[in-house]
């Protein structure tokens, strides 16, 4: 298992380190990267491969303790109890590093209130939207740009209390629980608003996720574009 490097510390839209800690170890299971039985290494060891305290990995070991993930034996250690439903903040988010796993955070590009345009598929009941724009990173490594549209009748968000999860946020903001989305993937040219950290350029032909989002209404009441480098970055979903 390679541990996080680079927690997030300072960007105000990060989960909380042990959060952090926590969905990374998530993900390396859902990978397949650490498996049924494993031992971890020492908590010390441990807490200092990831740059934190023995005090907070306790706290994100707790959690996958608490979702039946990991068995805490008294003088032994800490073994992976592996399952087929990973339950994670990030548990739709379908990207993962090349080798497999990885912490996704997200940086703010733009984030504005404006008319849905006329290229836009149809979804949601109001004319306008709030446009979020990000560069997506998996273990710090930039991997991908998305441009998401929550329909402007789910309510107007906040971007200083925005997660590195939007649909967390869509979830503590508006009350609005994401339960199914709809991927289509294909390829698609980088759009012109893509960052100079992002290694490819504007119009280069990548790979690319249209994703459509349902909460309670019949109606999806969000719409995402995704492209995604992928020399760094697959697409995955598992069936269970």
């Amino acid at each position: 298992m390679t541990p996080i490097h680079d927690l997030d510390r300072d960007t105000p839209t990060a989960l909380p380190i042990y959060m952090q800690i926590s969905e990374f170890l998530i993900r390396e299971i859902a990978a397949g990267r650490l498996v049924d039985g494993q031992r971890l290494a020492p908590e010390r060891e441990l807490a200092k491969s990831h740059g934190t305290t023995v005090r907070t990995l306790r706290k994100a070991l707790s959690e996958l303790e608490k979702k039946g993930m990991l068995e805490r034996v008294q003088g032994s250690g800490n073994y992976i109890r592996s399952t087929h439903a990973a339950p994670s903040v990030y548990s739709m988010f379908r990207l993962e590093l090349t080798t497999g796993g990885g912490l996704p955070t997200a940086d703010i590009l733009d984030l504005a209130v404006v008319e849905k345009p006329a290229d836009l598929p149809r979804f949601g009941r109001a004319d306008h939207g709030t446009r979020i724009r990000r560069l997506r990173y998996l273990n710090r490594l930039p991997i991908a740009v998305e441009e998401i549209w929550l329909d402007g009748a789910a309510g107007e968000i906040r971007p200083q209390k925005m997660s590195d999860s939007l649909y967390r946020t869509y979830q503590l903001q508006l009350g609005l629980i994401i339960a199914r989305a709809e991927d289509r993937v294909s390829i698609g040219a980088v759009p012109d608003w893509a960052p100079q950290s992002f290694a490819l350029r504007p119009g280069t032909l990548t790979g690319f996720i249209e994703r459509f989002s349902w909460a309670q209404d019949p109606a999806p009441v969000e719409f995402s574009r995704t492209w995604f480098d992928t020399d760094k970055a697959l697409y995955v979903q598992r069936l269970i």
